[in-house]
């Protein structure tokens, strides 16, 4: 893992100013020190990413993810079994299942089973809530654009700004000022509602990208300020930069794209597999679905896996890894973990090898570190549920 996570670039955004969110000036005013990221000006870090990182995991931190795709995906008759099965031929996913208000991972790939990127599904009354990764956007709206019938609208919701707020005492803040038709302890993990946060009209689910309890809030962006600052004066409550929010994702074991996944990668090299649903498996129909299925059934040669590391020295996206003399894999993500005081990686890996307790090294910088895969996540989990 880098300091921050850094997107691959797309086609000719080198030559492009990168964009700003609508938090930009108040990111600054809280001491933000800025840095480009999916083509936006983003905050890396407050105080310190070791600081923030602990805060989260023991608090509340709230992160601006506002560069994220916000998509709604309709017709004009509503929710229809037309509407569904169209949506169905883009992603392996079963909305059939999918229950109002309620919240999915998916994936949508291509025509070989790669990944093209990973995304939040949500049913909302009158159509679909999707969120994807802001590198991304572009591409995943075109290529939605491509493969939904021409009946079935899709709109960028690009005047919201997306929030989210995660770690143990998220609730406790966001409750003192989140009004709706039934109370916010309604929602478990994976579950979301409209709700109105100083009187700003709000969707919120119980959901993030830390592995902590917390909250993703959508809002118009004219009043994500009055927003932040809201939450942010709770006392529970900090500004939480991208340094952290890469170390709090890698410790709960959950990939970047762009990183830990990409077209290179399928579902089941990634340890995916729940994010094809059971009768998507038996019934394919979405893109790749012949190459994923064929893996469900055979396995692949490469598995992703977690290690930790001895000694301080953190590894690097890229590093190779070796079981004695052969090379058997490459590190996608690696830092130090504020949590857990060691250095912990994700890598792709030869199958066989994947093996809770088998001994492995890393080289970095001229030198071979010892590691060993362990389960992940490396910390665990502590979902609403």
């Amino acid at each position: 893992m880098s300091e921050y996570p850094v997107s691959d670039d797309q086609d000719g955004a080198e030559d492009l100013a990168p964009l700003t969110l609508p938090l930009d000036a108040w990111h600054r005013e809280q001491g933000g020190r800025m840095v480009e990221f999916a083509g936006y000006m983003m905050p890396v870090q407050y105080e310190g990413i070791m600081a923030e990182h602990l805060w989260t995991r023991e608090n509340a931190g709230l992160f601006d993810v506002s560069h994220m795709g916000q998509v709604y995906v309709s017709s004009e008759e509503g929710i229809t079994p037309d509407l569904e099965a169209a949506i169905e031929t883009a992603l392996p996913i079963d909305l059939s299942t999918l229950k109002l208000g309620a919240v999915r991972y998916s994936l949508l790939l291509d025509d070989e089973g790669g990944i093209l990127d990973d995304l939040m599904v949500t049913r909302w009354k009158t159509g679909f809530y999707l969120v994807v990764n802001g590198a991304t956007k572009w591409d995943d709206i075109g290529t939605l654009r491509e493969l939904l019938p021409d009946e079935v609208t899709l709109n960028h919701l690009d005047e919201n700004a997306l929030l989210a707020l995660q770690g143990p005492k998220a609730f406790a803040a966001l409750e003192r000022h989140a009004k709706g038709d039934y109370p916010l302890s309604a929602l478990t993990f994976m579950k979301g509602g409209q709700f109105t946060l100083g009187g700003v009209d709000a969707w919120i689910s119980r959901s993030g990208y830390t592995g902590e309890d917390g909250f993703e809030i959508s809002i118009p962006a004219d009043a994500a300020e009055a927003v932040a600052t809201l939450l942010c004066g709770e006392p529970e409550v900090k500004p939480i930069g991208l340094g952290a929010r890469d170390s709090l994702r890698l410790e709960a074991g959950l990939p970047l794209y762009g990183h830990d996944l990409s077209p290179e990668t399928s579902v089941v090299d990634a340890d995916l597999r729940f994010a094809v649903n059971k009768r998507r498996r038996v019934e394919g129909g979405f893109p790749g679905a012949d190459r994923v299925l064929a893996d469900f059934a055979q396995g692949t040669p490469r598995r992703r896996i977690g290690l930790t590391l001895e000694g301080r020295m953190a590894a690097r996206e890229g590093a190779n890894v070796f079981q004695g003399d052969q090379e058997v894999g490459i590190v996608t993500s690696g830092g130090f973990s504020p949590s857990l005081q060691q250095p912990i990686a994700m890598a792709y890996v030869d199958a066989g090898l994947a093996v809770e307790g088998t001994a492995l090294t890393i080289e970095m910088r001229g030198k071979r570190l010892d590691a060993k895969v362990v389960p992940m996540p490396f910390v665990p989990h502590r979902y609403h549920r």
